[in-house]
Order: structure tokens, then sequence, then C-alpha cells
């Protein structure tokens, strides 16, 4: 019976061309650590790429699967000397997805923990989080 259910379930993940993660959010945002890549996806279709930055030595960014928990159009870091972090979308107590002007940065890890994105996607990622809703947005942190 597992195996039934798990064959068909794979069998209209490639008719359908969606992520398992599709089945339960229409927007997902997974971030992958070792590309430093943020991959997003509408329904289970590839909408955009980005570069980002993670946590770099000795900070972490929390791998898993999360729901967003608080969206900022601007949110300023009471930890780090009040950094600014705009279009911030916070998925783990203090750890946001958010824009950086250290754009030069990006696709290497940089961070204290959080995802940071180029101000402009900051922007479209945040937009689409707040259309679709954070019960209908995942994020997924891998390895």
């Amino acid at each position: 019976m597992k195996k039934t259910v798990l064959m068909a379930i794979a069998v209209m993940t490639m008719l359908f061309g969606m992520t398992a993660q599709g089945w339960t959010a229409s927007l997902v945002a997974r971030i992958d650590i070792s590309s430093q890549t943020m991959t997003l996806t509408h329904y289970g279709r590839v909408i955009y790429s980005w570069p980002v930055s993670t946590a770099r030595k000795g900070y972490i960014t929390p791998r898993g699967n999360y729901r967003p928990t608080q969206l900022h159009r601007m949110w300023y870091s009471r930890k780090y000397e009040m950094s600014p972090m705009p279009w911030s979308v916070f998925f783990r107590g203090g750890y946001a997805i958010h824009g950086t002007n250290a754009v030069k940065r990006l696709g290497t890890p940089a961070s204290h923990g959080c995802i940071r994105l180029h101000t402009s996607n900051a922007a479209k990622f945040y937009a689409l989080v707040k259309e679709v809703g954070p019960g209908n947005t995942r994020i997924v942190v891998v390895n």
C-alpha cells in the first residue's frame, strides 16, 4: 500500500511538474546553501532563480521547512547595530529573507544567518508572499 501511494505521488509529480512542497503551497522558496541560490516556484513552475548570501563562517542559516511568520517592508536589526533589512520575510525567530545593499557579496556566504537577496528581488519575493499569503508559502532551506 505504502509503495503504491509513493508511486502514485511520483507519477503525479512527473505529470504536473510539481514538487512535494508544491502540493501544499502555491509559492515555494528553495534556498540551496551549497550553491548560494534561491529558486522560487509558483504552482510548481520555476519563476525566478536568484543568487543569495547565507551565513558566513561562525554563523548558521537554519535548515528546514518553514512558513513566513512576519513581513516588514523595512526592518532594522536590533541585534546587529540597527542594520537595515528591506523587504523582510521572517521565517524562524529573527531569521529572514531580505534585501541587501551588499550585492557584490551575493553568491557567497556573507550574512549573520539571514538569507540576503538583491533588494529588487527581495521586493518581488515580498510582494508574491503578500499576494498568495504566508499560509500558502513555504521556505525550504537545504544544504
